[in-house]
């Protein structure tokens, strides 16, 4: 059965595990891949269009030269027909087909073309209406893409409009932008894989540190280092320290819990020794000692409970608690146990402290009910805000406690006033539960009312 139960709570264990969500590096890397490939396509795209521009337009200069050259030595003769007193020094105009081509042309006229178009005409068409030089591209020839530069303008004597064109085969131009794009794509392709690699190098030497504190906690489970000491990033120091801490915080938590309970078996060792011993011995007064000795028990067991509950408590680091609420809730209860006695609190209304509110109001139980029950009958409560703390003074009109007694009061046990019913840890467990959570108790005497004052101070909620 107990090996089911072992079966059991590791199962249970195993189901809260935290679910894994994949790899930070493996994440990080692909994240930095696909940023630098929309990076570099934007990058790449952009500079094909203007290396692409700058080619084309390059071309289209070199035609427009040849243009401007043919316009300028242009001619009529005597029929009104055009010819050039100097023809382009390009060989290729003279081969047939040669790709480099130029025609001048107009309305009801024959056309004057150059050797290179052979038996081959360029389009007149009416598409442009105007005087400026114009480029486009052409598929009017079979197997052979055209760029043509055109202008129409009218020679001197001669009303008629003449188009002069030069044309060009694309194969030169889609060439040169070829080879651009080639370069230009394996320098971008090897340029991405360099920064993929660049970064992939980055993440994991960046991601080293956060291996680096697996050991180390690998080390501190088996028993090798109590603590993170290796030197880390200042980046990764915070989440060290706080795990320091935090392996720091449980250590004592875990002292705390075994000092307790060494201390509580040894405060009931000798009750029971005496219960035993009495029982054993058949002894005439065993009732009565079994009850002194159950009595003292009981106190013991209290006491150590009530420091327990503020110990697993001190850890939750959003605990807090209303002041307000917690007094009057303490004063109620109080009340209705002493009748008699007259309450009274003064002080802000908002403040808060860094303590469960079950906590608080055992503190405050303590500490009003033994005013009320050995005061006079006024029992007043001032509440205020000191520094980082809140400051609680509870102050009765009773006999006080002389100040030579006063330290002894916290001992468990102690009591001035035996007539009245109580076990005597009041003061004890106030003060134990006030260190566990910061704060400090300590008892004085009363200016106003002329009994005992007990001043309590409490870390304030921030």
């Amino acid at each position: 059965m107990a090996d089911a139960d072992a079966v059991g709570e590791v199962a249970a264990v195993g189901t809260t595990a935290p679910r894994v969500t994949g790899s930070l590096s493996r994440r990080m890397i692909l994240i930095a891949a696909i940023w630098i490939s929309l990076l570099l396509a934007g990058g790449a795209y952009a500079l094909d269009r203007v290396l692409t521009q700058a080619v084309t337009r390059n071309f289209d200069d070199q035609l427009e030269y040849v243009l401007n050259a043919l316009v300028v030595s242009a001619q009529l003769d005597a029929e009104g027909e055009v010819f050039f007193n100097r023809e382009p020094a390009d060989q290729r105009f003279l081969e047939p087909y040669s790709g480099l081509y130029w025609q001048v042309s107009a309305k009801g006229r024959e056309d004057f073309p150059s050797r290179s178009l052979w038996d081959r005409r360029l389009a007149f068409g009416d598409a442009n209406n105007d005087r400026d030089v114009h480029f486009h591209d052409s598929r009017e020839f079979a197997g052979e893409k055209l760029r043509i530069v055109e202008r129409d303008l009218t020679l001197p004597g001669s009303p008629v409009r003449w188009r002069f064109k030069v044309a060009g085969s694309r194969d030169t131009l889609d060439a040169q932008i070829g080879a651009l794009r080639q370069i230009l794509g394996i320098s971008f392709l090897l340029l991405a894989l360099g920064l993929i690699v660049m970064a992939g190098l980055q993440t994991v030497y960046g991601l080293r540190p956060l291996r680096r504190v697996r050991e180390e906690i690998a080390r501190m489970r088996s028993g090798a280092v109590r603590r993170i000491e290796a030197p880390m990033p200042v980046e990764v120091m915070p989440m060290v320290d706080e795990l320091n801490a935090l392996v720091a915080h449980n250590e004592r938590q875990a002292e705390e819990a075994r000092r307790h309970a060494g201390n509580l078996a040894h405060a009931l060792k000798t009750p029971l020794t005496v219960i035993m011993n009495a029982a054993t011995a058949q002894a005439a007064d065993l009732a009565p000692t079994v009850v002194r000795e159950a009595t003292t028990m009981r106190r013991q067991v209290d006491h150590h409970l009530a420091r327990a509950r503020a110990v697993g408590r001190r850890g939750h680091a959003h605990s807090r608690a209303a002041v307000w609420p917690s007094l009057e809730a303490v004063e109620r209860a109080v009340g209705r146990l002493y009748p008699h006695v007259r309450f009274d609190a003064d002080g802000p209304r908002d403040l808060q402290v860094h303590v469960e509110r079950q906590d608080l109001d055992e503190m405050l139980g303590n500490l009003i009910e033994n005013a009320a029950k050995y005061g006079g009958g006024s029992v007043f409560v001032t509440v205020k805000p000191a520094d980082r703390f809140v400051e609680f003074m509870i102050e009765d009109d009773g006999m006080g406690i002389p100040a030579a007694e006063r330290v002894r009061m916290f001992d468990r046990g102690a009591r001035l006033d035996t007539g009245k019913p109580g076990t005597g840890l009041g003061l004890a467990i106030v003060r134990d539960v006030a260190e566990i959570y910061g704060g400090s108790v300590d008892l004085d005497e009363s200016e106003d009312l002329g009994g005992l004052l007990v001043r309590l101070k409490l870390p304030a909620a921030e």
